[in-house]
């Protein structure tokens, strides 16, 4: 095992979901986070509850992730205490609409796009010199299992995650003659505000999405992520698919019928 203990660790989307979670799992374990989103004054509170719970150093910065040069500006301009990042959680992403392409918005396709495929690749653009540099450092993408099978009225969010799988895999490849590692955690049915952003905030229609089973929380994604990042220097994990016991692919789940 790899202690993460005083290691830095800049994990995007933190402002709630699985990139909150990561957050807490990796300061439980003696890390110190850099969590960015667009929401500031939630990153702020979350960073008062993890200083105060765990004891360790916590940044919040607001960033945009579609932002090239909001991008390229943080990641420069970080105080130096936390320019030498050791672990990059690349969780923001976005879902937008369930529908046949033809009835698709293409402003929610270019959302989708811009922060799943653009967003990632523009922050590992950022942070991934300095760790080439530096002899050191773990790339951990937060992909899902609708990057390893297409499903009906999914296509653009299918396609961006199938491009964070096809980036993930390339890089490592990119990465083969460095001790630096790349992996990928593709979830299945986690219960995070995933469906109430995917459906524009139809709480309703989102609550049906995890009904009759009983879905993966964002702590047991956060868990797997966290143990991508403690294997000993001479492991990689390089992809966790991780589903609720009661879903065998991206369309077929076992629900309990309603009482």
């Amino acid at each position: 095992m790899t202690p993460v203990r005083d290691r830095i660790v800049f994990i995007t989307g933190a402002s709630s979901g699985i990139g909150k979670s990561c957050a807490y799992a990796f300061a439980s374990a003696g890390a110190h986070v850099i969590i960015a989103a667009r929401r500031l004054s939630i990153l702020e509170e979350i960073a008062t509850d993890i200083r105060e719970k765990h004891g360790v150093r916590v940044l919040p910065i607001r960033m945009d992730v579609r932002n090239r040069s909001e991008v390229f500006s943080t990641v420069e301009h970080l105080p130096a205490e936390w320019r030498e990042i050791d672990i990059l959680v690349n969780n923001a992403g976005v879902p937008r609409g369930l529908e046949k392409l033809h009835h698709g918005d293409p402003d929610d396709w270019a959302e989708m796009i811009d922060t799943n495929i653009t967003g990632l690749l523009l922050v590992t653009r950022a942070v991934l010199p300095g760790m080439v540099e530096r002899g050191r450092g773990h790339i951990i993408n937060i992909g899902s299992i609708a990057g390893h099978e297409a499903y009906p009225m999914g296509a653009v969010y299918n396609a961006t995650k199938f491009a964070v799988d096809a980036i993930t895999k390339s890089l490592r490849m990119d990465l083969v003659d460095t001790p630096l590692r790349v992996s990928t955690v593709d979830p299945g049915l986690v219960e995070t505000n995933f469906s109430v952003v995917r459906f524009h905030g139809d709480v309703e229609r989102a609550r049906k999405v995890y009904e009759g089973l009983t879905p993966c929380t964002p702590d047991d994604v956060a868990e797997a992520v966290l143990f991508c990042a403690t294997r000993p220097p001479h492991v990689s994990i390089n992809q966790i698919v991780i589903m609720p016991t009661a879903q065998a692919s991206a369309m077929v789940v076992h629900r309990l019928p309603s009482l």
